[in-house]
């Protein structure tokens, strides 16, 4: 097992290097800088810290959940209504044809 992977294991601080970074950057074809490295070595070693405190207390007997609370949709029963008439509705189109509100064509004749 190389350095790497045995630190990667291990769950300890210190866990994403420079070098780590850097690999990954050229994985990615990503040009970084050393002050980008040092940055993001930092602040991915921190998120790799904290899942690690999450790990530590989830168990079996927690369900995993997305969210905090239940998302529930929002909405009422369909129900029959007054409605606008057709000709209500076309009342105010700028053009109509055959009952229908009349638009301009935006395909090409070809369609």
């Amino acid at each position: 097992m190389s350095e790497t992977s045995a630190a990667h294991s291990s769950g300890a601080r210190g866990e994403i290097t420079a070098e780590t970074v850097q690999h990954l950057a050229g994985l990615a074809r990503i040009a970084l800088t050393d002050a980008e490295t040092a940055s993001l070595t930092s602040e991915l070693d921190s998120i790799l810290a904290n899942i690690a405190k999450v790990s530590e207390v989830a168990s079996d007997d927690v369900p995993a959940t997305s969210h905090p609370i239940p998302l529930n949709n929002v909405t009422r029963p369909d129900e029959v209504a007054d409605v606008l008439t057709r000709e209500q509705a076309l009342s105010n189109a700028p053009d109509a044809a055959d009952g229908m509100f009349r638009v301009s064509s935006i395909l090409g004749e070809e369609q």
